[in-house]
C-alpha cells in the first residue's frame, strides 16, 4: 500500500517519537515529577492521534482513487493533494488511466459517429448470459426501420420479428442473404442481409448489416450514370473545341477580300478536319445508340460445341494473319438457349480484344474452354497477353471506355448487356500471365 520511502520515512520518525515520548515520561514518573510524566503522555497521545489521521487520510485518499479507476469514474480532483511527494505514484497511475479513458472516449464517439452517418443499418450485439443485448443500434437503422434505439435483443424482436426469426433460425451465426422487411404496415422491402459472429476479450459479439437493394441499386446506376457523363462530355469536347477553333479560323479567312492558294489550301484543310470529327461524333453517337437499343434476345437450342465453333470460323483469318494459336478445350455436348447472333458477337468482341492484347507476345495463345455446374454453363477465354493494368480493371466494362487509339469502346459493354440479357453475367480476371474473361450462361 506505502510504495514511496517519503511515506516508511514518515511513519518510523512519528513511531520514534512517540517511543521517545514515552520513555521521557516513564523517565519523569520514576524521579516523581507527575504533572511532567502527565505531560508527557499528552504528547504521546497527541502523537498517536496525529499518526492514527496520517494513515487514515492516506488509506481514504488510497481508496477513494483505486475506487475511481476500478468504477472509471476520472471527474475526482486530487489538486489539493499533489503537493504530497507521498502520493506521486498514485496520481501519476490515475493521471495515466485517465489519459487513456479521454482518449478512449473520444474514439467511441469519432467511431459512432461514423456508423451514424453510414447509409447500412448496423446493429451490434453482445451476449450476456444466454441472452443477447444490443450493444450500439446505428442511426439509419433507426430511422429506417422506425424502431427505438432499444438495449434488449427481445425488444427489437417485438418491432422487427421478420428479422430477428432470421437471425434466430440460424442460431446467430455468419448469415448472407436477402430478406423482405414490412416497415409500418407498408409494402415490403428487400434488404440484403450480412451477419457474423467474433469474440473480443472474451465478449461474443454478433455484427448485422442490413443494405436496402434499392438503395444499392440507385448508387450503383448514380456512378454509372456518372461515369458515362464523363466519357460522353469528354469526347463532345474532343471533337467541339477543335471544329469550333476551325470555324472560328474558317470565318476569319473568309472575311478578307480575296483567297491566296495557302489560304485555300488552310480552308481545304480545315474542311477535311471538320469532317473527319464529325465522322468520329457520328461513330461515337452509333455506338451509344447500339448500347441504348440491344434488342431483345431471340433465343433458341443450339450445341454449345458448334455456337464456339462459328465464333473461331468467324475469326480464323484473323488469328493466321496474326500468328495466334486457338485451342478449343471443349469436348462435351450441353445444349444452350440463346440468340446466337448475339453470342457470336459477344465472342467475336472478346476474342477481337485477345488479339490486341497478343500484338507483343513472341508465342500467342488462346484457350477456349466451358465447365457445366449447377444448371450454369461457364464459358472461358484465355490468352497469354498482357493483361489489364490494375488501375484500370474496373473500367473495362464502362461504355466508350477504351485503351485503343482506334477502338470505340463499346465492345465489352455490348458484351455484357448481351449476356446479362441472356440472365447471365461477364466477368474478368487475371492469373499469373493469363487474362481471363469467364461468360456465364443458363443450361437449357
Amino acid at each position: 500500500m506505502f510504495k514511496t520511502f517519503q511515506t516508511y520515512k514518515l511513519l518510523f520518525l512519528r513511531l520514534i517519537l512517540i517511543v521517545v515520548m514515552i520513555e521521557i515520561s516513564i523517565y519523569f514518573f520514576k524521579k516523581e515529577l507527575l504533572f511532567t510524566g502527565v505531560f508527557g503522555l499528552f504528547i504521546v497521545f497527541l502523537l498517536v492521534r496525529e499518526m492514527y489521521f496520517y494513515v487514515r487520510n492516506f488509506v481514504l485518499l488510497y481508496d477513494k482513487t483505486i475506487a475511481s479507476i476500478l468504477q472509471n469514474d476520472f471527474t475526482s480532483d486530487f489538486s489539493n493533494h499533489k503537493f504530497n511527494k507521498s502520493y506521486n505514484d498514485l496520481f501519476q497511475l490515475y493521471d495515466v488511466l485517465k489519459n487513456k479513458q479521454n482518449e478512449q472516449v473520444s474514439k467511441d464517439i469519432i467511431y459512432r459517429s461514423i456508423l451514424n452517418n453510414i447509409e447500412t443499418g448496423i446493429i451490434i450485439l453482445q451476449k450476456q448470459d444466454s441472452d443477447w443485448d444490443i450493444f450500439l443500434m446505428n442511426d439509419y437503422f433507426s430511422k429506417q426501420f422506425n424502431v427505438p434505439k432499444v438495449s434488449k435483443w427481445k425488444y427489437l424482436k417485438n418491432q422487427l420479428p421478420s428479422l430477428c426469426e432470421i437471425i434466430e433460425e440460424d442460431d446467430f451465426h455468419e448469415i448472407k442473404t436477402s430478406v423482405e422487411i414490412s416497415i409500418n404496415e407498408q409494402n415490403k422491402q428487400t434488404f440484403v442481409l450480412q451477419a457474423s459472429r467474433t469474440e473480443i476479450f472474451e465478449k461474443d459479439y454478433f455484427i448485422v448489416l442490413l443494405d436496402s437493394i434499392q438503395n444499392v441499386v440507385e448508387k450503383k446506376e448514380k456512378d454509372a450514370w456518372v461515369n458515362l457523363m464523363k466519357v460522353i462530355s469528354h469526347e463532345l469536347l474532343n471533337s467541339i473545341t477543335p471544329i469550333r477553333s476551325i470555324c472560328q479560323n474558317l470565318q476569319d479567312l473568309v472575311e478578307q477580300d480575296s483567297l491566296s492558294a495557302e489560304d485555300l489550301e488552310d480552308v481545304k484543310n480545315s474542311v477535311e478536319t471538320m469532317l473527319r470529327r464529325s465522322d468520329h461524333l457520328q461513330k461515337f453517337v452509333e455506338g451509344y445508340r447500339k448500347l441504348a437499343m440491344l434488342p431483345s434476345p431471340k433465343k433458341e437450342k443450339i450445341e454449345l460445341h458448334h455456337l464456339i465453333d462459328n465464333g473461331i470460323q468467324v475469326m480464323n483469318p484473323l488469328f493466321k494473319e496474326n500468328g495466334i494459336e486457338v485451342t478449343n478445350e471443349i469436348t462435351f455436348k450441353r445444349w444452350v438457349e440463346v440468340d446466337s447472333q448475339q453470342i457470336e458477337q459477344v465472342l467475336i468482341n472478346l476474342l477481337t480484344n485477345c488479339i490486341h492484347a497478343l500484338k507483343n507476345v513472341s508465342q500467342k495463345k488462346i484457350f477456349i474452354s466451358a465447365e457445366a455446374r449447377e444448371n450454369r454453363i461457364y464459358i472461358r477465354i484465355t490468352d497469354n497477353g498482357n493483361g489489364i493494368e490494375k488501375e484500370i480493371e474496373d473500367k473495362i466494362f464502362l461504355p466508350f471506355f477504351t485503351t485503343r487509339n482506334e477502338g470505340a469502346g463499346i465492345g465489352l459493354t455490348l458484351s455484357k448487356n448481351i449476356i446479362e440479357a441472356h440472365g447471365g453475367y461477364i466477368s474478368y480476371k487475371s492469373e499469373v500471365g493469363n487474362t481471363i474473361f469467364e461468360i456465364c450462361l443458363v443450361e437449357n
